[in-house]
């Protein structure tokens, strides 16, 4: 077993995020001596672990998996109190790393909200920058769309695993971003279904990634101020951030 590959495991591990494993790295020496040491090695549907599984089903749906101590991990996300241990990259993993704007908003937009945000991707990716959304219905679509039609990069963040594409109606959509030299990433191992919870945690990859964020419509109580706003991650990000410019 590589590190990578230890890090994949622990991914697969319900309630084992980066705290935890950074404690344990520190305590045994490696990942490897970590995860050997590890006593409950069960999935999130408790079966057991199928580390070498999951990565030849990355290879042979030309997922790329970057974890936390690869070089290609966005630097950004390094900020986050609870960063992902893994990335599953369907695409450009370079895309991740573009200076870009998150462009954010409701599933249920006016008609003006929808043109605003396909305006707004065409002028960023114009500018030179990626375009950075959840590939959800609604403002989120529309800004990869716009992104896409000004010829630009977009990076579409999953709420769910990688073969759990939700909404499906936009899996399309995510083609056509890995096909424009863009990417679609989760941090989710393969099977893991999107829920209550994996929204908001999608939110703080969208808001890491960019260098700002930009909410075109959404209600008060909504998920895009969770991105825009959200008091404990993407604050302490923020904070953390300003620490090292």
């Amino acid at each position: 077993m590589t590190e990578h590959e230890a890090y994949v495991a622990f991914n697969m591990v319900p309630d084992t995020g980066s705290v935890k494993l950074e404690a344990l790295v520190k305590h045994h020496g490696s990942a490897v001596a970590a995860w050997e040491a590890f006593p409950e090695k069960n999935d999130w549907e408790g079966k057991p672990v199928d580390w070498k599984g999951e990565i030849a089903l990355a290879r042979k749906k030309n997922v790329t998996l970057i974890d936390c101590s690869d070089p290609r991990y966005p630097p950004s996300l390094n900020d986050l109190p609870s960063k992902p241990l893994v990335l599953y990259v369907a695409g450009n993993p370079d895309a991740l790393s573009m200076p870009g704007i998150a462009v954010v908003g409701t599933r249920l937009p006016t008609l003006y909200g929808c043109d605003m945000a396909e305006r707004f991707s065409m002028d960023i990716v114009r500018n030179g920058m990626s375009v950075i959304s959840g590939l959800a219905t609604g403002v989120d679509t529309y800004a990869h769309k716009g992104a896409l039609a000004a010829g630009g990069v977009t990076v579409g963040i999953l709420g769910g695993a990688m073969d759990k594409f939700f909404p499906e109606d936009n899996r399309e959509l995510g083609r056509w971003i890995v096909a424009s030299g863009g990417a679609v990433v989760c941090e989710y191992p393969f099977g893991f279904p999107p829920g209550k919870k994996t929204f908001p945690q999608r939110n703080r990859i969208v808001a890491a990634l960019a260098r700002g964020v930009l909410a075109v419509e959404c209600p008060i109580q909504s998920g895009t101020l969770i991105t825009c706003n959200n008091p404990d991650e993407i604050l302490q990000f923020l904070r953390n951030r300003g620490k090292h410019q």
